[in-house]
């Protein structure tokens, strides 16, 4: 991969629509979409327990300056955390378990609404100097916040359901480099395989190509407290955050990890599986896979799908209209 702190221009037009039109050569179902039912992606992102390390992935997106000045500066994330929540999830979404058509549709949505994303740091940050550009489409900014995705939701499923294998995880890996082309990522920037993407993630969480100021750290403490949202974020949930980032970071976001902290997260993650076991089906797969299991079945979603999608995504279907997707802020 590329030296992060050595920022590259936005990615092109014609370079995306090059990965686009990769995507959309490759051999699938229409209607299963790009991964399909037999996939590891939706295997792993159909567990509502993602969200276990939502916030996780969240923070680890702000200690990117890039992330953090443009969600402070081109969001509602501070009067409407609950949105940028919701937009993820639609976007991701929609990518892993839409049709094809639904799939490409969002990538070219995010890909407009990045190009929109850009600005001015307002302080030096790590590597990054007072009054230096960002841009929303750079190529290492996307592998960031893709890498805090994916390892994230790894973790996540680990924690309440068996380990993956390492053969899972690299298949699980190889897969979501199609996810990666989706955002704009060429298959040349992504580290080659799944030991090789946590060196990545390793090598970026000690260099300066990361680095919290008060901006991010605010922001953090919003996230983790609901501020802004009618949301109660429970202490364990803070707490468990809080365990699974790198120690440089609690630091840096001043975040408490002491016996008390430490203590409430391990308390969760023994009561967690056994929990989490116990919830039906209905309710433990999130609402857009079994969206998508409906469609495949020629039927149209439940209304527990229906109710489980405005949970995750605002909305109760994967894909509105192209109108209503460029209505959507980040």
């Amino acid at each position: 991969m590329s030296d992060e702190k050595k920022a590259d221009s936005p990615l092109s037009r014609e370079r995306f629509e090059s990965l686009w039109t990769g995507v959309a050569d490759q051999r699938h179902d229409p209607v299963a979409g790009l991964f399909g039912s037999d996939s590891i992606s939706w295997r792993i992102n159909r567990e509502s327990a993602l969200f276990l390390a939502a916030g996780r992935a969240a923070l680890l997106q702000l200690a990117h300056p890039w992330v953090a000045a443009a969600l402070d500066q081109r969001s509602n994330l501070r009067n409407d955390p609950l949105a940028r929540f919701h937009h993820t999830f639609r976007v991701i979404f929609t990518m892993v378990f839409g049709t094809g058509a639904q799939a490409l549709a969002v990538s070219q949505f995010l890909y407009t609404l990045h190009t929109r994303i850009e600005g001015h740091l307002p302080e030096t940050v790590a590597a990054y100097p007072c009054g230096s550009p960002y841009y929303a489409n750079e190529i290492n900014a996307l592998c960031w916040v893709y890498a805090t995705l994916v390892e994230s939701a790894v973790l996540a499923y680990e924690s309440v359901l068996a380990p993956l294998t390492s053969a899972e995880k690299e298949t699980y890996y190889a897969e979501s480099k199609t996810l990666a082309a989706l955002f704009g990522i060429p298959a040349d920037a992504l580290p080659a395989d799944w030991s090789t993407f946590e060196a990545y993630n390793r090598a970026m969480w000690s260099s300066d190509a990361l680095g919290i100021n008060s901006l991010s750290r605010e922001m953090a403490h919003r996230i983790l407290h609901g501020r802004g949202s009618w949301v109660s974020v429970p202490g364990w949930y803070r707490a468990l955050t809080t365990v699974w980032l790198p120690e440089r970071f609690r630091a840096e976001f001043a975040l408490p990890c002491r016996d008390r902290e430490r203590a409430s997260a391990n308390r969760a993650l023994r009561w967690l599986p056994r929990f989490y076991a116990g919830i039906p089906a209905c309710i433990r797969f999130v609402g857009p896979y079994q969206e998508a299991c409906a469609r495949l079945s020629g039927r149209p979603p439940g209304s527990l799908a229906r109710i489980s999608n405005r949970f995750w995504m605002g909305q109760p279907y994967m894909m509105p209209g192209t109108d209503q997707w460029h209505r959507k802020t980040l």
